[in-house]
């Protein structure tokens, strides 16, 4: 008890309580500390609700990035046509939206009105209300949010491409318009909007305290704003990190991925 002093017990000791006494290779490795709101120990809480998070994200972003791909690619082979001018004038709807108003717009709907889905996703399982059930409208007002920016990104990249002049030599040349899509415009026009594609990772897991809020989703943003408010610093700070090491992560994922798909880049 040298930190503690003669006349304290050393366990009410602050310093002590924080792991200050511990070695080196303890305190600043693996040990988050306590949670002062959970009152348990950083790592049982914060990698549970890292875990939720991920489920819910991996869900969404399964569902953004196809139909993202889809709809765009199909616009931008199409400039100007209804198609188009449709995912245009959606897109800048959906984005503009914050995920608040839409997910009460939702609610309003399916849950007040139709009765068809639960209100709440706080994964305690009651009657006819299963896991899935639950996870329908957080995912849903995540993709809404999203889907209208990265389907923008891809058709502004795809009608870029479908105007270079190898795309017009290779229509002339009487190739298929089906070969010219898949072997000279897809892999071109993919190649801005995938690091776009990428940032959507650290949105979906961090960004989603307004989501994982209004639901009641037992998830890593909810826990952070929880912590926060509480004045929970350990977990804060923990949650931080994590934080940071994901936004890190993916960037160094998107600019690896970048030059293996563009070999302009790789070669330079």
């Amino acid at each position: 008890g040298v930190l503690a002093g003669v006349m304290q017990d050393p366990l009410q000791d602050p310093e002590l309580k924080l792991g200050f006494e511990d070695p080196r290779g303890d305190q600043y490795f693996g040990n988050f500390g306590y949670s002062a709101k959970y009152k348990l120990p950083v790592n049982d809480v914060m990698w549970r609700k890292l875990g939720n998070t991920l489920t819910l994200a991996g869900i969404a972003f399964g569902i953004i990035v196809p139909l993202s791909l889809i709809f765009g690619v199909l616009s931008g082979m199409r400039e100007g046509s209804l198609l188009d001018r449709a995912l245009s004038y959606t897109g800048i709807t959906l984005t503009s939206v914050p995920e608040f108003a839409s997910a009460v717009f939702l609610i309003a709907i399916f849950v007040l009105w139709l009765g068809w889905l639960p209100g709440t996703a706080n994964m305690q399982f009651f009657d006819q209300w299963s896991w899935a059930s639950q996870m329908v409208l957080p995912v849903a007002v995540l993709v809404l949010y999203d889907f209208g920016y990265v389907a923008r990104m891809v058709r502004g990249s795809m009608v870029e491409v479908m105007t270079r002049p190898y795309i017009r030599t290779a229509i002339l040349k009487g190739l298929p318009y089906r070969t010219v899509i898949m072997k000279h415009a897809l892999r071109n026009a993919l190649i801005a909007p995938f690091t776009v594609i990428l940032l959507q990772i650290p949105f979906l897991i961090t960004g989603v305290v307004v989501t994982e809020t209004v639901f009641g989703y037992p998830g890593f943003g909810r826990m952070l704003l929880e912590s926060a408010s509480f004045g929970d610093v350990t977990m804060v700070e923990a949650a931080t990190l994590i934080a940071v090491f994901i936004a890190v992560a993916t960037q160094l994922l998107g600019d690896i991925g970048y030059m293996y798909i563009n070999p302009r880049i790789r070669f330079t």
